[in-house]
């Protein structure tokens, strides 16, 4: 057995792009993308992907950038793109014009495809490179079919474009002959982390790497063959975490959508028979207070991460009728690397503990080599025991090659002992089961004690009156800091609540030492453009307000 060693014919480069090839054989015939009026199969999107691909065969090793919503264009280039050689780079299109340029300059992309409504963003931000900085070539993405489409826009600035999407696809081959990458270790995407910290890396991953979570989130989630799927995730958000090659994988169904609220996701559940869908905890919030939220003729399987979800907010989801899951995972994994897989004998549990237990990020991926949590001054594992907190680690084949021109930021988080260290903070319980307590930055250290935020959030959302909530450390001149919570309150009521029921509500919850000393009302959180509470922003506001005065 010594002699026989890999060969051509047993050591091709994974890399999910072949599953377009397979839907288009199996599922040819059968809805690929339904987008308003317009519905392909997926022989028709296997061809248009070809087309474009051709179209961008001069880039081969070169990055190409999206700024475009979940349209169809945007589902196609998660193909076309790396069919052609080149390396997609999603770019959330509710930046700034000023970070979009640190974008382009810093992966220094050759191409852009720009969606119709952020014309003017993307001229904004390439105004804003130095006179001796290569632009990138410009190509339109424009949507007959949007029936919100202000049709009196001013369209002057198309000049500035090279050509249009469609005559991509118009112009290329459909007969295109594409390689396999050259090692499965080449980049196939860079994605930006989406700013909770205020300072995006570049991460980049392999095909290798996205082939291994593309199958792993199918696995794990058990998304069975021709799943209708509902696009509530922005595609730039870690490239769907993975689901725009695996749904190509099952030949299911893409409801692209634009934009959403809360009404427009139950009109296309129903119109539509979706049976899957993704989305921050922000989301499932939206459903619960969407006005039309009556429960659903026929359970949708709904995955949520991001975030930790609090349990009350997880328990009226599913009283909806929605099935959730909930993961967890980070741009540098490129999706997905840990469940809250679920055991039957939970079943027989109340609904409240249930979603207790469903808060917890769960096990491993089958696909993810190992998690632990460590101590952090001795690496050693923590105890079992659901209240030593520890950072989290994981190490497997989807974790990223690295940060884009950043070896000293790739070397502090991809250590020698083999390990990825995230940043996050949290405990296993005795039954082995991961629970995030907050991100390293977000303790709050009072009194000596480490509190989690996220404990402390998860009383706040019990609260009736409350929508949304954040709790951060303000300076305490006697403890050194104190949780300060920002909250905003459902609309509708006709009596809203004071800072100082919050508080005695949380002192019912929670343990005095843990109990929010300050409540700041908002009318609305401030987010990224993935539906996470921008911490940092908070913790400015906080920190302006000035050490409290407290006592013992």
């Amino acid at each position: 057995m010594e002699e026989l060693k890999s060969k051509p014919a047993n050591s091709c480069p994974l890399t999910p792009l072949g599953f377009l090839e397979r839907a288009a054989t199996v599922y040819g015939d059968c809805p690929s993308i339904v987008y308003n009026k317009t519905t392909y199969t997926w022989s028709q999107t296997h061809r248009r992907c070809l087309q474009v691909a051709s179209s961008l065969a001069s880039m081969r090793g070169r990055v190409v950038s999206v700024l475009a919503p979940n349209i169809p264009a945007m589902y196609e280039l998660h193909f076309a793109v790396p069919l052609a050689g080149a390396i997609l780079n999603n770019i959330n299109s509710r930046l700034d014009a000023r970070t979009i340029s640190v974008l382009l300059r810093h992966s220094e992309s050759k191409l852009v495809f720009v969606d119709y409504l952020s014309r003017s963003l993307v001229l904004e931000a390439l105004s804003l490179f130095q006179p001796d900085t290569p632009r990138p070539l410009l190509v339109l993405i424009n949507d007959a079919d949007d029936g919100d489409r202000d049709r009196d826009q001013d369209s002057s600035s198309d000049i500035e474009f090279f050509c249009t999407y469609e005559s991509l696809v118009e112009k290329g081959d459909p007969g295109y002959r594409w390689k396999l990458p050259n090692s499965e270790w080449d980049p196939m995407v860079l994605n930006y982390t989406s700013g909770t910290t205020s300072s995006p890396k570049g991460v980049v991953h392999c095909h290798r790497g996205i082939s291994i979570i593309t199958v792993n989130s199918l696995i794990d989630w058990g998304v069975p063959e021709r799943a209708v799927y509902l696009w509530t995730l922005p595609m730039f958000h870690a490239n769907g975490w993975s689901y725009p090659w695996g749904i190509a994988a099952v030949g299911g169904t893409n409801i692209c959508l634009r934009k959403f609220d809360g009404p427009t996701i139950f009109r296309l559940i129903k119109e539509h028979g979706v049976t899957h869908m993704c989305g921050a905890p922000v989301v499932l919030n939206m459903l619960t207070n969407s006005p039309n939220n009556e429960p659903l003729q026929n359970p949708v399987h709904i995955l949520t991460a991001g975030a930790p979800p609090p349990a009350a907010v997880l328990f009226r989801t599913e009283a909806l009728g929605f099935v959730v899951s909930h993961g967890y995972g980070l741009t540098e994994t490129a999706g997905l690397v840990v469940s809250c897989a679920w055991k039957p004998q939970w079943n027989r549990l109340p609904a409240t503990e249930r979603a207790r237990l469903k808060a917890r990020q769960g096990v491993k991926f089958l696909g993810l080599t190992e998690v632990d949590v460590v101590d952090a001054g001795s690496g050693a594992s923590v105890k079992r025991d659901g209240s030593t907190l520890g950072e989290v680690v994981l190490r497997g084949g989807s974790v990223m090659l690295g940060y884009l021109k950043d070896p000293e930021g790739t070397s502090k988080c991809m250590k020698e002992n083999g390990w990825f260290y995230t940043g996050d903070v949290g405990v296993v319980h005795t039954d082995g089961y991961l629970e995030i307590k907050d991100r390293s930055k977000d303790v709050i250290i009072s009194g000596g004690e480490n509190l989690s935020s996220v404990e402390v959030e998860s009383a706040l959302y019990m609260h009736p009156a409350v929508n949304e909530a954040a709790v951060v450390a303000r300076p305490d001149e006697f403890w050194g800091e104190t949780p300060c919570a920002f909250v905003s309150i459902k609309a509708g009521l006709t009596q809203k609540p004071s800072d100082k029921e919050i508080i005695e509500f949380c002192r019912s919850k929670l343990p005095h030492y843990m109990v929010p000393k300050t409540v700041v009302f908002k009318d609305e959180l401030p987010k990224t453009s993935t539906g996470k509470i921008q911490k940092f922003v908070l913790r400015e506001i906080a920190k302006a307000m000035g050490s409290r005065a407290s006592r013992m």
